[in-house]
């Protein structure tokens, strides 16, 4: 019988290092991501974001250490498809996730995988289409989409499998500001209206500001955590690791700098602006 976690997903002393690799690419990395939380990473090329991504839903193993998800260890190989059908994944390139020749039966694949019953499939593609804004786009060739919208069906295909936990690793990196925008709102309604839990990896740092939780990796290790102000407000530390900041934060910084005295962190420039206008 599997104990179900209090926690959706668990971390504890994890390490991981590739073949041949004279460093680990992660080394004793322990946190918990709760049910319907919004959690995004941060860190550099190389901190080990998207290792860590792949190891969320046993893509790969840890080295040492142990993760569970809802109660089961991605080690686990006898369980390793429950795992799965827990935590979807959606990865940078969305060409590289298309194996159909249209959008439709791209989304079904994902479900035949896992072993979705066929006369279940209609109603889930229908659904994921519906939930990312693609139901227009249902016979049409993947490659012949925009970037945005690619991805947004990339989305559904994992949106299809009916996981409880969404991972997007560099999800936009890919993608102009509007295609980031179509993904970022998409995640955040499902996060907000269907109680997903979201762990999103991304260096784009203004797509954090609405999270409820920052985790900061540099060298493979978790370096901090804590809200996006806590973090935020940490400047000068977060530009020794090769991190900046996002633009209203490094607004109140430079404001600061100049003797300009602020309350809170404001994570908006309307907000820096309306600060000033108010003040004293």
């Amino acid at each position: 019988m599997v104990v179900v976690s209090k926690a959706i997903i668990r971390l504890a002393d994890v390490s991981f290092s590739y073949e041949g690799a004279e460093e680990r690419a992660l080394q004793g990395v322990s946190f918990t991501v709760e049910k319907g939380e919004f959690l995004s990473i941060i860190g550099h090329n190389g901190s080990g974001k998207s290792t860590l991504a792949k190891l969320l839903n046993g893509l790969l193993l840890p080295s040492e250490g142990k993760i569970e998800v809802n109660g089961i260890p991605t080690a686990d190989d006898a369980h390793i498809w429950e795992v799965r059908k827990v935590v979807g994944m959606v990865f940078q390139n969305p060409d590289n996730q298309f194996v159909a020749p249209t959008v439709e039966d791209d989304i079904a694949f994902g479900m035949e995988n896992i072993g979705v019953p066929p006369v279940d499939m209609e109603a889930r593609i229908q659904d994921a289409l519906e939930q990312v804004n693609m139901t227009g786009f249902r016979t049409a060739e993947p490659n012949r989409l925009s970037g945005g919208q690619k991805q947004r069906v990339a989305i559904a295909g994992a949106l299809a499998i009916q996981p409880a936990v969404l991972v997007l690793d560099e999800a936009t990196a890919m993608l102009d500001p509007r295609g980031r925008k179509e993904v970022l709102e998409v995640v955040q309604r499902m996060n907000r209206e269907a109680g997903m839990t979201v762990i999103q990896i991304t260096h784009y740092l203004e797509e954090t500001l609405d999270s409820d939780r920052i985790i900061v990796m540099d060298g493979g290790r978790l370096v901090g955590e804590g809200t996006p102000e806590s973090v935020y407000q940490q400047v000068d530390w977060l530009r020794r690791l090769g991190l900046d900041v996002p633009f209203a934060c490094d607004l109140q910084y430079r404001l600061q700098q100049k003797g300009f005295r602020f309350s809170t962190l404001k994570m908006t420039g309307e907000g820096v602006l309306d600060s000033l206008w108010t003040s004293d």
